[in-house]
């Protein structure tokens, strides 16, 4: 308890109603995000013909009839095409849209071979073996609160699930002091936000963030540091990077709406981020449990793993046994209870209250019994 008391994340709005019962500052911060009038940007005078599908500055005459600038998209031949979950550019032929069929299982090779390099995994111990003054419920308090910085700031899901990875792989070989643990997170949120977003945060955002507690400087040099500890490799795959394609595997029949299975299954594979047991997990190992654990809250009288699932995840059912229950704990508020980030995000009407959903446990330690006595 005394270490909660002395780290305490500044909290957005939308968390301060949790301030008391995690025992972190009320503040609400003025997060107001710079707006630059296209008026205001020059137009250039040597401009270069950019390529198709570019966005472009152009004049043009309001119903005011004054001149502003406004944005403009030039018309392109190609389209995305969306392939087993992954989006790729196409010309719209079919002869293009079979080639690109043929990359899927390149593609999906590639991506694990990359999530299981060394470089790009944290040490599943780190917290015992390299830290000293930080612990896993402080780790867990920092992630409930870039839950909400997130949300806050409308990034997009890649973004935190990049964030957590930064967070973890720099731990795991970084001791980091329990007062700059915030400094950490939200750092590494910056640079996940860069990679990710079109409109990333700004430094001085990040500054009202943390109500002042850092400066300009300091987060510059935590962003150093954490880049060149990184060595630079800041691409690697994670939940989100398996979670859409095995999601669209799993709506492969009327059995399941298509918005409850993608709501519940983002739900609990956020809810794997606050968790610091589940980093022993691969990132494809978490998205295929989740969607396992989503079809089965959503249906439970349905078998909720299927030959189809089992060849596009490449996950036997008694392999995912083990991160299935870990997401079911924290489904159940078994673990991380007092962490109400998540699931207050996915309380909401816009994600159809998933949230409140709770599956039904003797009936999933049946469908393992039944499965175990038929091998």
């Amino acid at each position: 308890m005394a270490d909660k008391e002395n780290f305490s994340p500044r909290l957005p709005r939308a968390a301060a109603k949790r301030a008391s019962a995690l025992e972190v500052s009320n503040s609400q911060l003025p997060l107001k995000k710079r707006r630059v009038a296209l008026s205001d940007i020059p137009s250039p005078s040597n401009a270069v013909p950019s390529r198709p599908g570019a966005v472009q500055l152009k004049l043009k005459n309001t119903r005011s009839g004054k001149k502003e600038h406004v944005l403009e998209r030039q018309k392109s031949s190609c389209k995305d095409v969306e392939v087993s979950g992954y989006i790729v550019s196409t010309t719209g032929t079919s002869s293009q849209d079979d080639e690109v069929a043929t990359y899927v299982s390149d593609i999906d090779q590639y991506l694990r071979s990359m999530e299981v390099e060394p470089k790009r995994r944290p040490s599943p111990n780190y917290m015992e073996t390299t830290q000293v003054d930080v612990t896993a419920d402080m780790r867990g308090l920092l992630i409930d609160w870039l839950v909400d910085v997130a949300e806050e700031y409308n990034l997009v899901s890649d973004t935190l699930y990049l964030t957590v990875s930064y967070i973890d792989r720099f731990l795991s070989y970084n001791a980091v002091k329990k007062q700059r643990l915030q400094l950490l997170g939200a750092t590494a949120m910056l640079i996940a936000s860069k990679y990710e977003d079109i409109f990333p945060p700004h430094v001085v955002d990040i500054c009202l963030l943390t109500v002042g507690t850092y400066n300009k400087q300091e987060i510059v040099e935590m962003e150093r540091d954490v880049l060149q500890s990184l060595k630079y490799e800041m691409g690697n795959p994670t939940i989100m990077t398996f979670l859409q394609r095995f999601i669209k595997d799993g709506q492969e029949n009327d059995q399941y709406s298509n918005v409850d299975l993608e709501f519940m299954a983002h739900y609990l594979a956020e809810l794997s981020l606050m968790d610091y047991g589940c980093i022993k997990f691969l990132p494809s190992v978490i998205a295929a449990s989740a969607v396992f654990l989503a079809r089965f809250t959503i249906q439970p009288r349905f078998y909720p793993w299927s030959p189809n699932l089992e060849r596009s995840t490449g996950y036997k059912m008694s392999e995912l046994k083990e991160c299935i229950y870990a997401l079911l704990e924290l489904q159940s508020n078994k673990r991380c209870s007092s962490l109400r980030a998540i699931k207050d995000k996915y309380k909401q009407h816009r994600f159809n209250c998933v949230s409140t959903l709770l599956p039904q446990e003797k009936l999933l330690h049946l469908f393992f019994q039944l499965k175990t006595q038929s091998v």
